[in-house]
């Protein structure tokens, strides 16, 4: 199956959490920070603006983007684990 976002929606792909520290400390699952960093998968067309044409999207698939803490909604599709979040969800492309 696949998803198609409408208006301001953005499926992104979660990056892997840090499984060891930089001093070589290892994570136990519990330990580790949510991951903030995302990969577009899929765009929206934007939402309309009073009634105008929809406002361009400011992400394409393959960005890598950060995102709100604890933001959007969580589906697995074909065993794959995706988010969908708003637009505004999205504080920075990473590059």
């Amino acid at each position: 199956m696949t998803l198609k976002p409408i208006f301001d929606r953005v499926i992104v792909k979660m990056t892997e959490a840090e499984e060891t520290t930089k001093s070589g400390i290892i994570l136990t699952g519990s330990a580790k920070e949510k991951p903030q960093l995302a990969e577009v998968i899929a765009v929206g067309d934007g939402a309309p603006h009073d009634g105008k044409e929809p406002v361009a999207m400011k992400v394409k698939p393959g960005d890598k983007v950060l995102l709100s803490k604890y933001s959007g909604t969580e589906v697995k599709v074909d065993g794959e684990e995706l988010i969908i979040v708003n637009m505004g969800d999205i504080l920075a492309i990473a590059e």
